[in-house]
């Protein structure tokens, strides 16, 4: 089983979307609008990217998709 890539993905407030990078994916810089989208694109990115880079040839390559994004919440007064 080949090794799984670890992906961050973080929440861009001033443009409004996901960004995606990875240092197991040399050269992934990515964005979308939707976490689901990021997905999606990644999918065909990222073997890309890995052919792209000479890294051994497999029929799979797994993935971890780790998405984080900061909120604030307010309270209504008591």
């Amino acid at each position: 089983m080949p090794k799984t890539l670890f992906i961050r993905a973080e929440w861009d407030d001033d443009a409004n979307v996901w960004v995606a990078t990875s240092d197991d994916v040399p050269g992934l810089a990515t964005e979308a609008e939707t976490i689901e989208a990021l997905s999606a694109k990644l999918q065909t990115m990222v073997p890309d990217l890995l052919d792209a880079n000479g890294y051994p040839d497999g029929p799979d390559v797994p993935f971890e998709l780790l998405a984080r994004k900061f909120a604030v919440a307010h309270r209504e007064a008591a």
